[in-house]
């Protein structure tokens, strides 16, 4: 069965709306952890408004082509990053997880978006470019602020944790 460039635009929306879900899932449980990394807390915090900004573009998308965001994938990705938020939790050195994991993660979204941006070109939907690209801008944004805080989160973390404080968070 052939799929056209429209499906698979409107699939690559759908399925880049439920990353951002499972985003914010990931950065809310991560924020309302957090004690002793206030440079942490705030890209987070500034990123989850970005986020959510990032989905309104993706619903506009959506509607423009009448269509909506999949709750089955809402569902589960958004299970999925609660999970992954909290599977971390229990380790001594959370926050060093928690900060390969978001590297990582906004890595993920810089190629969902830069492959949305080219399945939009491909489909002819340059209407949705700008947004999207504004959305690459600040994913990119923030995997360079992750990037920078790795050395401080890390300093941070070896300081409090041979002086015997807790600083998983």
């Amino acid at each position: 069965m052939a799929t056209d460039t429209h499906e698979i635009y409107v699939t690559a929306l759908k399925n880049t709306h439920a990353v951002e879900m499972q985003a914010l899932q990931i950065m809310e449980r991560q924020v309302e952890r957090l004690e002793h990394y206030p440079e942490m807390e705030q890209a987070l915090r500034r990123h989850i408004a970005e986020t959510h900004g990032q989905r309104q573009r993706l619903e506009e998308a959506l509607q423009s082509l009448s269509e909506s965001p999949s709750a089955l994938k809402e569902g589960f990705l958004g299970f999925v990053g609660n999970m992954m938020a909290l599977g971390h939790a229990p380790a001594q050195d959370e926050i060093l997880k928690n900060t390969y994991a978001n590297h990582a993660f906004e890595n993920f979204e810089i190629a969902a978006y830069e492959s949305l941006l080219v399945i939009g070109d491909a489909g002819g939907q340059q209407g949705h470019r700008t947004a999207f690209q504004q959305s690459l801008k600040e994913e990119e944004g923030m995997a360079a602020a992750v990037r920078s805080l790795i050395g401080p989160t890390t300093e941070r973390y070896i300081k409090l944790t041979t002086a015997g404080a807790k600083a998983d968070r």
